[in-house]
C-alpha cells in the first residue's frame, strides 16, 4: 500500500515511516525540512510539505491510498490552527489523490471528561488543560472537521507519549475512556496506526488508546 504520513520528522511520524516500511508499504514523507528526516529507503519518498500550503499537500498525497497526519505542535497556552487547519487542507485534498482512508492523532483530553476517573476529571485532565489548552482546543475542532466529513476516517487519542521502547503491545476502546490510561511509547502507538489501516471496524471512530 502506498501512504503518506503528515509529520513523519516528528517523534511518533518516523515510527510510524519506519515501520510502514518494514511491513512493506511504499512510503511518501511529507516534511517541512527534508534534511529533517535521516532516513534511507527504496520504498520511501520524502517530499517537501507544509499543511497550511494546501497546493504542497496535493503535490505530497498524489497517488497515496492512505494519509496519516502525525502532526504536533510546539505551541502550549498559545493559540494554533496546525491542527485543524491542517486537517482541512488535507481533507480538501483527497479526492484528487484518489485516497480513501485518513488517520490522525489526537489526545485523550479532547474526549468526554466525565467517562475518567474523578481524580483525572478533577485533578489531571485540568492540570492538562492549563499547560496544552492551546493545541487541545485544536484537536478538538480537527476532531470536528473530520466528523463532519465523509472521509472514512480515524482518530486516536492517546494518553502521555513517550520515548520508551516500544512494549510490543496496547489496548484500545472505542466505547469510552480506558482505565489506567496513563501513557503509551510512541512506538506502540504507530504501531496501532498502521494496524488500523485495514480495520473496518475503526472507520469513522475516535479510538481511546494506552499501553
Amino acid at each position: 500500500m502506498r501512504l503518506a504520513v503528515f509529520g513523519a520528522s516528528g517523534g511518533t511520524g518516523k515510527h510510524v515511516v519506519q515501520q510502514a516500511l518494514s511491513r512493506g508499504h511504499n512510503v511518501v514523507a511529507v516534511v517541512r525540512r527534508p534534511d529533517a528526516l535521516a532516513l534511507t529507503d527504496e520504498r520511501l519518498s520524502v517530499r517537501q510539505g507544509d499543511v497550511l500550503d494546501p497546493d504542497s499537500i496535493a503535490r505530497a498525497i498524489e497517488g497515496s491510498e492512505t494519509v496519516i497526519s502525525a502532526l504536533g505542535s510546539h505551541t502550549r497556552r498559545t493559540p494554533t490552527t496546525i491542527y485543524s487547519e491542517g486537517i482541512s487542507n488535507i481533507v480538501a485534498a483527497l479526492p484528487a489523490a484518489d485516497a480513501s482512508r485518513l488517520i490522525a492523532i489526537s489526545a485523550a483530553p479532547t474526549g468526554p471528561w466525565s467517562e475518567v476517573s474523578t481524580f483525572e476529571r478533577l485533578v489531571v485532565y485540568p492540570l492538562l488543560e492549563f499547560l496544552f489548552g492551546a493545541s487541545y482546543d485544536d484537536m478538538r475542532r480537527m476532531e470536528g472537521v473530520l466528523a463532519h466529513s465523509e472521509v472514512d476516517w480515524t482518530i486516536f487519542r492517546p494518553p502521555r507519549l513517550t520515548d520508551r521502547e516500544a512494549k510490543g503491545n496496547y489496548r484500545t476502546s472505542i466505547t469510552g475512556a480506558l482505565p489506567r490510561a496513563y501513557t503509551i511509547t510512541r512506538g506502540d502507538l504507530a504501531t496501532a496506526i498502521l494496524d488500523s489501516i485495514t480495520d473496518d471496524s475503526l472507520v469513522r471512530r475516535f479510538v481511546a488508546i494506552a499501553n
